[in-house]
């Protein structure tokens, strides 16, 4: 059964902060433009700054978890930035990198890189592996690597690895866990064997020629990394944890990239999922939005566990410093200042082996002792048994064995051997023997229809037919009450079940009260809405009020969500309300959750306090 284990390392730290880190790309001025300089420059290797385009005299600082520079290498900044989070896979929690920035900012280039230089994706996939190796072999666990890899295109989500393939569907597990159902899943046992598969992979990416940028990423790109680790001995413990390497496409200018047709396509899908993924983390710090729009694109869908999620997120936003892309480079940075405020809670995913209970013997297989096999097998003989007889029997007194008796008999008198005429006297003997089982087989079989015809005549007289009863009320004139449904207000419902719980002291007071009851209610529509609780029993009304109350203060997210209009939303409000403020003294604190009106509570007592009673 998989369950979530918190995670605890170096404390009681269970969430994690989305860690965002800054590369700036080289300065790359064409010989034909103007050399107006880098309207961006870092400060140390947290800060930077960029000029502000209201007041050139001025500039806006930011601050950020890690600021690479344009000399950086490509291994500083996988040792700074993505080394940290790796670790966490292999103890059964997720991890997400992703690379975020306009169009020719070098996303590519910082997950793919080169040869000479590789990027953040096989620099991580090859120390993953360096854990595993690392881990030592009496640790009791046996660890197995995967490998999925999937483009987002045109808000289609198309597999890599297959490219024959259609586009595939999104879904979501019990657990809440993202899945891509018929997504190709390769076992890798080392790093060559994942440069084998992902090299020709990455050749099936969609790319293209754009004014900006010469090979523009037409698609988003996420590999997705799955580590799972056994334990050897019982209980056989199974922990399983992922990483997604995502190389998102850069937001783009159409006015500058030139964009037409195809591409124009290919731009407005790819502007729309980054515009949804920034609702998405607005949504996200503003902490009061009902609800966060993962599912408005595909991206923020596979996204869902990296914000706002259960993982450890590392997110590189990459910025050109050259002055044509101010503008870009202005709102990725005021991007990544909002993500970073984004709090996750990751926990461990594990899997434990159910154990197999031993099953109690009976009082048979005790006595016969060992395994219990052989009660078993004088069972299944016992069952057996019937089904033999039955068919010897029928194979008896079935017409066709008759006839043989006779056709043998006729052939045996044709010959005048002494056998002969012994043989007769046996069928002789065979016949009569059959005689007597047919008429035994008669003689049961009408025994059976007598009893059969029998119950059923008992059955008959002893259940009465199933008919409309007539009500006492309409038998007497004197007790008669009509009520036109139309005619009665909202609150008849309550009013006769109140009524019926009443009906347990004299029959004769409890048909007067009802009568009289039902007169009250005709023609009275306008009664106010708290008027129902002074018709009910006010000891059955206390209870009810205390059982609610009961089950708002020390129920579960479970029991809160069993009362009549409580939701998943409105159950998980009224738990945060309770952390805070503590118990509800009285019901109607109720009213200060958010969310819950006088109008809302009312209709919310009256549905509970129906419910209580018909309990």
């Amino acid at each position: 059964m998989a369950h979530r284990v918190a995670v605890s390392d170096g404390g009681n730290k269970k969430t994690s902060r989305v860690r965002v880190a800054v590369r700036l790309r080289p300065y790359m001025a064409k010989q034909d433009e103007k050399d107006e300089g880098p309207c961006v420059r870092g400060l140390d290797s947290q800060n930077l700054e960029i000029i502000n385009w209201r007041n050139a005299t001025e500039t806006v600082k930011y601050h950020f978890d890690a600021f690479h520079g344009g000399q950086t290498t490509q291994q500083e900044v996988f040792l700074s930035s993505v080394k940290p989070i790796l670790p966490h896979v292999l103890n059964g929690q997720n991890a997400s990198v992703f690379a975020y920035g306009p169009t020719g900012a070098g996303k590519t280039h910082t997950m793919l890189g080169s040869s000479e230089q590789p990027g953040v994706i096989p620099q991580a996939v090859r120390e993953l592996f360096n854990l595993v190796k690392a881990k030592d072999e009496g640790d009791g666990w046996d660890y197995s690597v995967g490998m999925s890899y999937l483009e987002i295109y045109n808000e289609k989500v198309l597999d890599l690895l297959s490219p024959n393939s259609q586009d595939l569907p999104i879904r979501e597990d019990k657990d809440k866990n993202i899945l891509i159902p018929g997504l190709t899943h390769l076992t890798i046992l080392s790093f060559s064997d994942f440069d084998t598969h992902f090299g020709p992979a990455t050749l099936n990416r969609t790319t293209a020629y754009t004014k900006l940028n010469q090979r523009s990423s037409r698609s988003h790109a996420i590999l997705l990394i799955k580590v799972v680790r056994t334990q050897r001995t019982l209980p056989h413990r199974q922990q399983t944890g992922k990483l997604y390497l995502v190389d998102l496409a850069g937001s783009e200018d159409n006015r500058r990239t030139g964009n037409q047709g195809i591409r124009l396509k290919e731009s407005g899908a790819i502007n729309l999922s980054l515009f949804t993924l920034s609702k998405v983390v607005d949504c996200l710090n503003s902490g009061t939005s009902v609800r966060v729009p993962y599912r408005d694109s595909k991206l923020t869908r596979l996204l869902q566990d990296s914000l706002g999620g259960s993982a450890h997120s590392v997110m590189i936003t990459n910025i050109a410093p050259e002055y044509k892309h101010y503008f870009d480079t202005f709102s990725a940075l005021n991007f990544a200042a909002k993500s970073k405020l984004i709090v996750n809670k990751p926990f461990t995913r594990e899997t434990v082996a159910v154990p197999v209970l031993p099953v109690k013997r009976s009082r048979e297989e005790q006595e016969a002792g060992g395994s219990g096999t052989e009660p078993q097998k004088k069972k299944q003989k016992d069952e057996k048994k019937p089904e033999h007889v039955a068919s010897h029997a029928t194979e008896l007194h079935s017409p066709s064995m008759m006839d043989r008796l006779i056709a043998l008999e006729k052939m045996m008198m044709s010959s005048q051997d002494k056998n002969g005429i012994s043989v007769l006297k046996q069928i002789q003997v065979l016949k009569e023997k059959q005689r007597e089982l047919e008429s035994q087989a008669m003689l049961h079989s009408q025994l059976a229809e007598e009893k059969v015809s029998k119950q059923e005549v008992d059955f008959k007289s002893n259940t009465a037919p199933l008919q409309r009863k007539q009500s006492n009320v309409m038998k007497a004139n004197k007790q008669q009450a009509v009520v036109q449904p139309l005619q009665v207000s909202q609150l008849q419902p309550l009013q006769q079940l109140a009524v019926t719980r009443k009906q347990s002291v004299c029959i004769k007071k409890k048909e007067k009260k009802l009568s009289y009851q039902l007169e009250l209610l005709e023609g009275k529509e306008n009664i106010m809405e708290n008027a129902w609780e002074c018709q009910l029993d006010k000891s059955v009304l206390e209870q009810s009020r205390q059982k609610i109350l009961q089950v708002l203060n020390t129920g579960c997210l479970k029991d809160l969500k069993s009362l009549q209009q409580i939701g998943d939303k409105k159950a998980k409000l009224i738990l945060g309300w309770r952390e805070i403020h503590g118990q509800f003294s009285k019901l109607e604190d109720l009213i200060k959750v958010e969310g819950m009106t006088e109008k809302r509570f009312s209709s919310f007592m009256k549905a509970n306090i129906v419910s209580a009673m018909g309990e």
